[in-house]
């Protein structure tokens, strides 16, 4: 038995297939949040990255121009932890040696009216942490003890705020 499939009908099919295809090339894939980064000062005014590991892992944390033109996005620095971190609290600083973590690529100087973001990865892209984004100015507002990182447990979606470091800890994983 022959089958026959209108021109229409094929038509229809091979732009819904192309759509499809165009789709899916398009779409790109996130790798999995399980852990929230935030910033911190050190008592010496050093800048310190914070990270609320929720349940899996963090091999490290970059640094860099926060931009919308992908092509304007600079890496700042990047970390490695010298053992992978997980769930619990890890922090380390940004602008000097540190235990636990390895500077990849040392901080670059930090500039005025500049956005950065700072945010956590795996080694094998299984698992990130949400980011935080500040400037200078976010920096300086900050004392020892307190945390900087962006809240998604508003109702409006996600928004910087800053807590003492007993809180961020506390609240932190609640919505990772």
């Amino acid at each position: 038995m022959q089958s026959t499939v209108s021109w229409p009908v094929f038509r229809r099919f091979v732009g819904a297939l192309a759509a499809g295809v165009a789709l899916a090339a398009t779409s790109g894939c996130t790798v999995p949040v399980d852990a929230v980064t935030g910033i911190s000062v050190t008592r010496d005014g050093h800048l310190l990255g914070v990270m609320m590991v929720c349940g899996h892992q963090i091999d490290g944390a970059t640094l860099y121009v926060d931009s919308t033109d992908i092509d304007s996005e600079v890496t700042v620095g990047s970390w490695a932890a010298d053992r992978p971190a997980t769930t619990g609290l890890a922090t380390w600083t940004l602008d000097s040696p540190s235990a636990d973590w390895t500077a990849t690529r040392s901080l670059r100087p930090l500039t005025a009216k500049t956005t950065y973001a700072l945010y956590g990865w795996t080694k094998d892209s299984s698992w990130s942490s949400s980011s935080v984004s500040f400037t200078l100015t976010d920096r300086d507002r900050l004392t020892p003890g307190n945390v900087r990182y962006n809240d998604t447990s508003g109702n409006g979606g996600e928004s910087a705020i800053t807590v003492p470091m007993a809180e961020f800890k506390a609240r932190a994983c609640e919505n990772s």
